[in-house]
């Protein structure tokens, strides 16, 4: 029971000792102990103390150097603002590109070229939005259709705090604009669905909480890898259910510039984010329930443990994050609107 309890946790960090570090340049910096912080959304708490301890292993086995990771994790809009507000970190592994976008553009934290500097635009890993019910799905939950009946209680996050929240809104919406025709209809369609949610934590672990721990609501409208932690976790209590249409979500990895040349970090940040593509760290990100973006290897193997699922890109239903962010998430845009008529 412990071990479930600790997948719950809703702690800002957690510290982890690991031996590695790189490209040093002397038999005195190899001996000397470095430090990194990994600033990260919500649900990547298992994925990185998984990783964090194989990444170590290969950078001490690399360089003789020890390196310490710490954690840290929240909503992903609110983990950006805690770098632009001076939290130290070495590398950002944000719930989404737009996020790692904001550290470029207030105060230049990342290089404005920052996605090009890694495969697959910097996302070494992919997921997707599904909903999960309470086990044999009372409420017949099967699309998104059913979460704007009366009565239903629906869990998400607030897309205002939460990078995962911001994909769930925007397959709503897509779902909608498709089914209906247009963002008219759309919006009514997402006011209804808001209109229905009880609790609005600001990250997508404290929704989890609410939904599996608290028994709050009917449905949760989660990452694709957290539903899939629920029920290794917790055991047969929660059924998943795939929707008709969602969106594919991709999760974007940068070193914070300013940081890592300010600290001296740099070499073993870069290295730390490589990993991420190599072929463990691509099976330790199917193993923890994301899907590989970069091995044929790994998603072959995974493969079976997702369903499959019409997906579609923010680029394509929204015309990018900078555009989705201005009509829906800043201040007066949709779901101010939306939510603010609750």
């Amino acid at each position: 029971m412990q071990h479930r309890r600790h997948f719950l946790k809703t702690s800002a960090s957690a510290l982890l000792g690991a031996a590695a570090s790189g490209l040093v340049t002397s038999t005195a910096a190899a001996q000397q102990k470095v430090e990194i912080l990994n600033v990260s959304y919500d649900p990547t708490r298992e994925l990185y103390v998984d990783f964090n301890k194989a990444f170590a292993s290969h950078w001490k086995g690399q360089t003789g150097q020890e390196v310490a990771i710490k954690q840290s994790h929240g909503g992903s809009g609110k983990q950006a603002r805690s770098i632009i507000d001076g939290l130290d970190a070495d590398v950002a592994t944000l719930g989404l590109a737009g996020d790692t976008d904001a550290l470029a553009t207030h105060g230049g934290w990342v290089k404005a070229d920052w996605q090009k500097r890694l495969p697959h635009n910097s996302s070494p890993y992919t997921s997707t939005i599904v909903l999960v019910v309470r086990k044999g799905n009372p409420r017949g939950i099967k699309d998104w259709d059913d979460l704007v009946k009366p009565g239903v209680a629906v869990i998400t996050p607030n897309p205002k705090t939460s990078g995962g929240a911001r994909w769930n809104y925007l397959a709503a919406w897509e779902f909608a604009r498709r089914r209906y025709g247009g963002d008219a209809r759309a919006k009514e369609f997402v006011a209804r669905l808001y209109g229905n949610v009880v609790v609005l934590d600001t990250g997508a672990r404290g929704s989890t909480s609410s939904f599996a721990q608290r028994g709050q609501g009917d449905v949760l409208i989660a990452w694709e890898n957290e539903a899939y932690l629920l029920g290794k976790e917790f055991g047969a209590k929660f059924d998943v259910v795939a929707p008709s249409l969602s969106i594919l979500a991709e999760p974007a990895v940068a070193v914070v510039d300013k940081n890592v040349d300010r600290k001296g970090t740099r070499a073993v940040a870069e290295a730390y984010l490589r990993y991420l593509y190599s072929e463990e760290g691509q099976d330790l990100i199917g193993r923890n329930f994301y899907r590989p973006a970069a091995s044929p290897r790994a998603q072959a193997k995974y493969a079976g443990q997702f369903p499959r699922l019409n997906l579609f890109t923010v680029d394509q239903a929204f015309g990018g994050w900078a555009r989705a962010d201005r009509d829906h998430f800043a201040d007066g845009a949709s779901f101010d609107q939306i939510y603010t008529r609750k």
